[in-house]
């Protein structure tokens, strides 16, 4: 492995603009369990009634009971693991301007990121779909434990998580930031992505396909590993220490 990650360092220290592009599996080094994969959320809750906006409109409490039994305690000891620090020190030695995340769990801004596009929204608020009024997740936790669905603090209204589902379009704000660092990107990392949910998945393609490197870290095999320079199928908290260590 050794070559390869000196290849990668490689890549990163020559890079004009580098940018990261990151799954649920950098996330699962610090305990988040990934969506599809051996043990995956969608393995226990239904992603038709869980992910769609359509049923949570229909019934908002099935998304509830799913945050107040895994994902809201999860999040609220989930810690930043050596990947995301790895790709926030890239940042901060400037050599990597932007980090584009599928992951609505705000690990990279904990672990320093500052430049962070998530694609899929935040799973660190909510807000009230008839007020408007937006709250921190913590907020709303211990209401969890009295009623659900939660009821919005402020008028009692209907409450809803920020993070993008099955139906919804993907943030406009979000997509333009993206689609500029992708643009001017000469190089991609790829972190802990299955490379399978579009149309977050053709960011790396986009970037491939005008030229830019590709440098894979994912423990299981992707769509794109042909087309990369190099691959690593092993844990970002293994791999991207290592990298940034010979920068």
């Amino acid at each position: 492995m050794d070559k390869r990650v000196e290849r990668a360092a490689d890549l990163i220290r020559q890079a004009r603009h580098a940018i990261a592009f990151t799954g649920s599996g950098i996330s699962a080094e610090s305990g988040i369990p990934t969506y599809r994969g051996a043990g995956g959320v969608w393995h226990k809750y239904d992603p038709a009634k869980y992910a769609s906006i359509d049923y949570f409109l229909k019934d908002p409490s099935y998304w509830w009971r799913f945050f107040r039994e895994l994902r809201g305690p999860l999040l609220q000891k989930a810690r930043p693991n050596q990947g995301h620090l790895a790709l926030a020190r890239l940042e901060a030695e400037g050599h990597l301007p932007a980090v584009i995340t599928q992951n609505i769990d705000g690990l990279h801004q904990a672990a320093g990121s500052r430049n962070v596009i998530e694609l899929h929204g935040t799973a660190r608020r909510t807000s009230c779909m008839d007020c408007g009024t937006a709250f921190p997740i913590d907020e709303i936790l211990p209401i969890l434990d009295r009623e659900i669905p939660p009821r919005c603090p402020r008028c009692e209204g209907n409450l809803r998580p920020s993070v993008i589902l099955f139906g919804e379009a993907l943030p406009p704000d979000a997509l333009e930031k993206a689609d500029h660092e992708t643009r001017a990107a000469d190089l991609v990392i790829v972190v802990g992505s299955s490379l399978a949910v579009y149309p977050a998945a053709s960011i790396p393609e986009m970037a491939k396909t005008n030229g830019a490197g590709l440098i894979i870290v994912n423990v299981d095999p992707t769509p794109m590993d042909s087309v990369a320079d190099v691959v690593f199928h092993n844990s970002a908290g293994t791999v991207l220490p290592q990298i940034v260590a010979r920068i």
